[in-house]
């Protein structure tokens, strides 16, 4: 079960790219370009999130212009590439916005994501995450990286925090 006060409190979403964003496959094609598949209704919750001012950034191990373009599309700025310790670029983003811990919302896949879930007032390891992942997550999501997995946990944010009315509106005008 979810505890509802620990997902109000959250007023930042970091967020891991490959098997979260995406499903975890990098394909290279001859020119050597790479491409990635994302899902286009995380792209929609994180856009929600935004509308109600919930701070988004991106925390990834790897360098990728694909994750460059997606994140300049959904105009997330703070964006963390060829983090060796995700926690330094974790701690770059609490001190930017003085959030404490508890204020942070983490969704991750694998082991190089555990010092921040350790950290963060909300980890949620996708459903596919490694298994270290998921036992020190407070929620394992139902859909799979790739697959509407942060959608799910934006929603699940908006929904908690009474900004889910707020975030859709504009659809029912």
């Amino acid at each position: 079960m979810v505890d509802n006060n620990r997902i109000k409190k959250v007023k930042m979403l970091i967020i891991d790219v490959d098997g979260v964003l995406t499903d975890g496959r990098i394909v290279w094609i001859d020119s050597a370009e790479e491409i990635k598949f994302f899902n286009v209704q995380d792209g929609v919750g994180i856009v929600l999130a935004q509308r109600v001012g919930l701070k988004v950034a991106i925390i990834s191990a790897r360098k990728s212009k694909v994750t460059e373009i997606r994140a300049k599309e959904l105009r997330i700025e703070d964006v963390y590439q060829s983090t060796e310790s995700k926690l330094v670029a974790y701690e770059k983003l609490i001190d930017k916005y003085k959030l404490a811990d508890e204020e942070v919302a983490y969704i991750g896949d694998d082991l190089h994501d555990l010092p921040v879930f350790r950290r963060v007032g909300f980890a949620a390891a996708v459903a596919n995450a490694q298994e270290e992942a998921k036992q020190v997550s407070h929620y394992v999501t139902e859909k799979n990286g790739g697959e509407g997995a942060v959608r799910e946990v934006v929603n699940m944010i908006l929904k908690a925090k009474g900004l889910w009315d707020k975030a859709v509106e504009k659809y029912y005008t």
